[in-house]
């Protein structure tokens, strides 16, 4: 039973691969898309003085 190749896996259904495949996806793009937002570490630490942040807290 199971896939050939596979070793001693248990069979996963087609509609669980396909799922596993999207979720897979669905990381990779949040990812990109975290990446293409990132700031750069330089720029965040001299875009706003510690006193202005702290003024909006309260």
């Amino acid at each position: 039973m199971g896939m050939p190749g596979k070793g001693d896996e248990p069979a996963v259904s087609r509609g669980e691969q396909i799922q596993a495949a999207e979720r897979e996806a669905a990381k990779r793009r949040l990812l990109a898309e975290a990446e293409a937002d990132r700031i750069p570490v330089e720029e965040t630490t001299r875009a706003t003085p510690d006193g202005r942040w702290r003024r909006g807290q309260r």
